[in-house]
């Protein structure tokens, strides 16, 4: 089976898009396949890989023959009751990264969000709700078979709902992106509250026999955290953040070493923290942390390229100016590559 990584933070703007494409292509560029996921109702990730600007777009590529196309439409047997099975979504290639594919994103999975709150809460009742908790899993992983794929990346909404704490809790793995600011050091403290609670959700799941025996089985999983990705923060002389966003940054270390790790441990959500010293950062230290794209993050976008392997015909730049981006792109690309390396690493050692 494919492994499932989870990027969540419930706080917006923590470059959770970003990361999920370029962690993508570099984990591709290890040599895994790779499948990326849009979760997002707003479909931020398809619309950047793909270069899509409106919703005609959106429409041409659901409306594709060949099979079904975005995930609304691969959860809607069991959704929507269907007397049909789910069947793999045919995925986006990636130009240029053959070991990269997109499962496109809809707008619509918003629409599913009460029902499957309801199937977490009563599906041990209704029998009509019973396939739903492990709808979503099962998608992903008969997919990824289809694709040979090694790895499925989430790119997951900035929201509590019933369809992240799915996503989260039949994931194998997770990582948090985060921003240096007030709002990712709350956004830690209410993690800590949140998590235990959905682990204790997910735990009673696997046991609930309607769960087991459905046509989706609900996984049983335990997501284990692989750490944090601090960005966009601002450099000073030095390459070291500034001093205001270096407060945040100590911050947001403390919440987590005080808060968020010790309700993590208590869920069974760590890995034996020799794994962590060994092979990616000290519990608490982000795995990378990467300043500000600037303007790499438009071009990235225009080209539908990730920030580190843009052509310098594609920087649309000349002489100095040139010379500081491609310096830029090259650091951003080795952080890349250590968090790709390190994740790598991690999930060999954590045997599962």
């Amino acid at each position: 089976m494919a492994l499932q990584i989870a990027l969540f933070n419930h706080k917006g703007g923590v470059s959770k898009t970003t990361t999920t494409f370029n962690l993508g292509w570099m984990l591709a560029n290890h040599g895994k396949k790779v499948i990326i996921v849009d979760c997002d109702p707003q479909c931020n990730l398809t619309g950047m890989i793909l270069g899509f600007k409106g919703a005609k777009e959106f429409e041409a590529i659901y409306k594709k023959k060949g099979g079904v196309r975005n995930i609304r439409d691969g959860l809607a047997p069991a959704f929507e009751s269907r007397p049909v099975p789910i069947t793999p979504v045919e995925c986006e290639t990636i130009e240029k990264q053959p070991n990269l594919f997109l499962l496109p994103g809809h707008i619509g999975l918003a629409e599913y969000e009460v029902t499957l709150g309801i199937a977490q809460e009563l599906s041990g009742s209704l029998v009509t709700l019973q396939n739903l908790p492990g709808a979503m899993h099962h998608l992903f992983q008969i997919t990824a078979k289809q694709y040979k794929a090694d790895l499925i990346l989430i790119d997951m909404s900035p929201s509590l709902g019933s369809v992240n704490q799915n996503l989260l809790m039949t994931s194998d793995f997770f990582i948090v992106p985060m921003a240096p600011d007030y709002f990712s050091v709350m956004a830690t403290d209410s993690l800590a509250s949140v998590l235990p609670r959905w682990a204790t959700w997910a735990e009673t799941a696997k046991k609930i026999q309607a769960l087991q025996t459905a046509t989706y089985p609900f996984p049983d999983k335990t997501p284990k955290f692989i750490g944090t990705i601090i960005q966009r923060f601002r450099l000073r002389e030095g390459q070291k953040a500034s001093a205001a966003f270096q407060k945040w940054i100590d911050d947001i270390e403390k919440s987590i070493k005080e808060r968020l790790l010790p309700a993590l441990k208590g869920s069974n959500m760590l890995l034996p923290e020799r794994i962590y010293e060994k092979y990616g950062a000290p519990l608490g230290k982000p795995l990378i942390q990467m300043s500000d794209f600037n303007s790499l993050i438009a071009l990235s976008q225009k080209h539908k390229m990730p920030i580190f392997d843009l052509s310098d015909e594609q920087l649309e730049q000349t002489g100095i100016v040139l010379r500081a981006t491609k310096k830029s792109m090259l650091q951003f690309k080795e952080l890349y590559d250590k968090g790709a390396s390190r994740i790598l690493k991690i999930i060999n050692a954590s045997g599962i």
